[in-house]
């Protein structure tokens, strides 16, 4: 008997009749009638999603066979016509654009921009290949008879005429070039059998998978977009959601922190590779992930010409669900107040007015400046001056202090909505991806953090089309200037002190860093980009919800 073991989707979903209300995003099972959940849990086996079936034992009936007949001879005759691989994502990463894709005129488009290159830029049926060539990540390609086999931690490649023993082996994850990281990441291998030693088939997909680890870095919000949510995009996103996510090291968090823009590339469950014991059958695997860059996606080597803007469209629809909810919740609990308030107005009661200040007209006109705040190291320590300086430049300011626990979607509609962002770098820098092109990134840059915080955070910042602004602090503006001598390497050589290497700057400038910015200097930024928005015409409109 085949074990059921449940998929999780994830989804808001409220019980009819059941009034709407905030939900914080946690893992919850379905309960009783009346209840929400935020997971929907379908089985593949119970005629769920349609890419997964149970296999199940049927007499095949005339009218059966004739129509598998049928089939095999357009798949033979499709063959004959275009025997490169349908659904395949293959392209060097090293070189330009060229690809096999989707569709053949897909592929066909993709390989008149570049030329198809790379070790693996042509698997055909009953095919094996990997791609090995980039320094920041192996990828593999299989098609055929496949079949997912986790208790061996391996996918089997079926080969009725093909006996010659074959192995590849790969940690899906894009740091290749740390080793340390690395060896944490579970190795899958991808082997060819004969039909004697194969697995047999519990459920049958005929969609790909795209399989990759959730592991490594996980945890911190840049690597999750940098390391994983990305490359995911640039893997998968020409598969039209055509796909199964089959991830190493799954964790219910990140699907619950993620959800939103998972469904956006997979429209099926996503399969724990480790903890699902059933056989999937594929047609074809995609192991690993291709990365560009930091925080980037290269339209020349990807296979319709994505770009990071396309990606940035993907979020936009991603949350414009959960966002629109959120703003028909508010606006429930504003007309709440407003009869609040009439009620006690007719009953004579004393109303406190409203303290006077600026009208909401008035916030509408004014460019909108968000400060993402930290805790712990590399702290504003006059932020509060800083948000009212921004003020009085003209800005209508906001402060976020988005934690572990914060859902991602009220980031994402608070800095959408932005024209402005400052932020000391951290981390945390990785939301200017939920800004809208054309709008002002202020990145506040300690000692000793020089490099990284442009080519982790400005340069890709740039590239997305934002306005970069570089705030340099002087050594009076850290607080290691109140450790050290004025004339301490420290405070004069940073780039000299962290030549040993990163374990140095982690633990001289990145844990043991605030920030006190002089406000003279700091005004001279604030009004530059106050300026450059008005001339954009920022601060005339606030979207309500993502473009």
């Amino acid at each position: 008997m085949v074990q059921q073991q449940q998929h999780r989707i994830y989804i808001l979903q409220f019980r009819k009749g059941e009034p709407e209300q905030e939900v914080a995003c946690k893992v919850s099972q379905p309960k009783g009638a009346g209840r929400r959940v935020m997971y929907h849990y379908q089985d593949y086996g119970s005629g769920g999603g349609k890419s997964g079936k149970q296999v199940q034992p049927r007499a095949l009936g005339l009218r059966r066979f004739l129509t598998m007949l049928l089939l095999s001879f357009l798949c033979v005759g499709t063959l004959f016509v275009a025997p490169v691989s349908f659904l395949s994502f293959m392209h060097s990463d090293e070189g330009g654009a060229a690809a096999a894709a989707g569709t053949g005129a897909v592929a066909t488009a993709a390989a008149a921009r570049g030329g198809v290159s790379g070790p693996c830029s042509s698997v055909g049926n009953d095919s094996l290949c990997c791609d090995r060539t980039s320094e920041r990540a192996d990828i593999c390609f299989a098609r055929g008879d496949l079949r997912m086999h986790s208790a061996s931690a391996s996918f089997q490649l079926v080969s009725a005429g093909n006996s010659t023993a074959e192995e590849e082996r790969i940690r899906p994850y894009t740091r290749k070039w740390e080793a340390n990281v690395m060896a944490t990441i579970d190795e899958v291998r991808l082997r060819r059998v004969v039909p004697g030693d194969a697995a047999r088939c519990d459920v049958r997909h005929d969609v790909p998978a795209v399989l990759f680890s959730t592991g490594g870095y996980t945890g911190n919000v840049y690597h999750e977009f940098n390391d994983g949510i990305l490359p995911l995009f640039v893997t998968a996103h020409h598969l039209r959601r055509r796909v199964v996510l089959v991830i190493l090291e799954y964790h219910d968090w990140w699907m619950t922190k993620y959800g939103d823009v998972v469904s956006q590339l997979s429209a099926f469950p996503p399969i724990d590779f480790t903890a699902d014991r059933r056989v999937h059958c594929f047609p074809e695997v995609i192991a690993g992930l291709r990365i560009h860059g930091e925080l980037t996606v290269d339209p020349a080597r990807t296979p319709e010409g994505k770009s990071i803007g396309d990606f940035r469209r993907l979020l936009d629809d991603a949350y414009r669900g959960r966002i629109e909810f959120l703003e028909r919740l508010e606006r429930r609990a504003a007309r709440k107040r407003l009869r609040l308030h009439r009620h006690r107005h007719r009953r004579g009661a004393v109303v406190p007015r409203a303290p006077p200040g600026p009208s909401h007209a008035d916030d509408d006109r004014r460019p909108r400046l968000v400060i993402v705040s930290r805790t712990g190291s590399r702290v504003i320590e006059n932020e509060a001056d800083v948000a009212a300086l921004a003020a009085d430049v003209g800005f209508d300011v906001r402060v976020i202090r988005p934690d572990r626990t914060t859902e991602l979607c009220k980031i994402y509609r608070e800095l959408n909505a932005s024209d402005a962002m400052v932020g000391v770098h951290g981390a945390a820098m990785t939301h200017f991806l939920f800004m809208r092109p054309g709008k002002v990134f202020i990145q506040v840059v300690p000692l000793g953090t020089d490099w990284a915080a442009g080519a982790y955070y400005g340069e890709p910042a740039e590239r997305m089309g934002l306005r970069y602004v570089r705030y340099k602090i002087a050594p009076e503006e850290s607080s290691l200037s109140r450790e050290y001598p004025t004339d301490d390497p420290v405070l004069t050589d940073p780039a000299g002190v962290a030549q040993p290497g990163w374990d140095v700057t982690k633990k001289v400038y990145l844990d043991r860093q605030n920030v006190r910015l002089d406000l003279a200097r700091f005004r001279e930024e604030l009004v530059g980009a106050h300026r450059y928005l008005l001339a954009a015409g920022g601060g005339r409109r606030r979207p309500r919800a993502p473009e």
